[in-house]
């Protein structure tokens, strides 16, 4: 069993070694709040010129 003195020179090894916990972090400082974007019709609208961009198919590739 270690002794009482022991276990305080390990503490002191480990906080100068490691130092002190950081500062708890608010939950004010987690969130962020954006205003929200409204739907944009165009943004899914398709183009049948420029969808070949929006996928990976093996036939494509091979120009099959």
């Amino acid at each position: 069993m270690e002794s009482r003195q022991g276990t305080d020179d390990a503490a002191v090894a480990r906080r100068a070694r490691y130092g002190r916990l950081p500062d708890r972090v608010g939950h004010d400082e987690l969130v962020e709040e954006k205003r929200a974007v409204p739907n944009d019709p165009t943004r899914y609208a398709h183009d049948p010129e420029a969808s070949w961009r929006s996928f990976a198919c093996l036939a494509a590739d091979l120009g099959l």
